[in-house]
């Protein structure tokens, strides 16, 4: 049986977390007495590693008060998510669950994530869903370079066996999308998350909803083989 490899993003591709994401931010900045960035500059940076994604943010401060920063950012992040619990502060995109649980049940469907989050935070995420044994391979930004570097699809590709040409990677930015033509294999943006839908110029195509993403998967995997 020849093996297929779904690998999704989480943050603005699976579950809606920018409420989370902006506020950690807001109170990472106020601790160290400057002014937030935008809503805008903060959601273009979800996906990167946090130490890539501060710099993006703040490239004239030290590397000191980047690093405190990161700091404040994860404090704030993780006492927000504690108040809230993970399915207010990072609920489901609309049809998200039912998608994961339909390719899951295919016999030739393999499920993976990359993410920009920490393992600590993926494994919160996973657990506050209920989504334990859902995924064969989790990539995140503790292990790897940060996105777009391919590292964590070909580890994801490693891991299960499973070759480039057989491998999606679906995502919401950039950096999901330029990661995927890094490692070789097709891409699918998605219309409901933090990146406009112009800048994922690197997809193969782009589902606007969770009820085209099957479709779209099926499209890739025909034009592969």
């Amino acid at each position: 049986m020849r093996l297929k490899l779904v690998i999704f993003d989480v943050d603005g591709t699976l579950v809606d977390s920018q409420g989370l994401i902006v506020e950690a931010m807001n109170l990472a900045f106020e601790g160290e007495g400057l002014t937030p960035p935008s809503r805008a500059d903060t959601l273009s940076i979800v996906g990167l590693s946090l130490d890539v994604a501060m710099f993006k943010l703040m490239p004239e401060a030290d590397s000191d008060l980047r690093a405190r920063l990161v700091d404040g950012y994860k404090q704030g992040y993780m006492m927000r998510r504690t108040e809230t619990g993970v399915a207010q502060s990072s609920p489901f995109f609309a049809g998200a669950r039912e998608v994961l649980e339909r390719l899951r049940a295919q016999d030739d469907v393999l499920l993976g994530v990359a993410t920009g989050k920490s393992r600590r935070g993926l494994d919160k995420l996973i657990e506050g869903h209920g989504l334990g044994g859902f995924f064969e391979t989790t990539q995140v930004a503790d292990n790897h370079p940060s996105k777009p570097h391919p590292s964590m699809i070909t580890t994801a590709l490693a891991e299960t066996g499973v070759v480039a040409r057989d491998a999606v990677m679906i995502g919401d930015t950039s950096y999901d999308m330029e990661m995927a033509a890094a490692a070789g294999v097709a891409a699918i943006g998605v219309g409901w998350g933090y990146h406009e839908t112009t800048a994922l110029s690197a997809a193969h195509c782009v589902a606007e909803d969770f009820a085209a993403l099957e479709g779209a998967l099926a499209q890739v995997w025909e034009n592969a083989s």
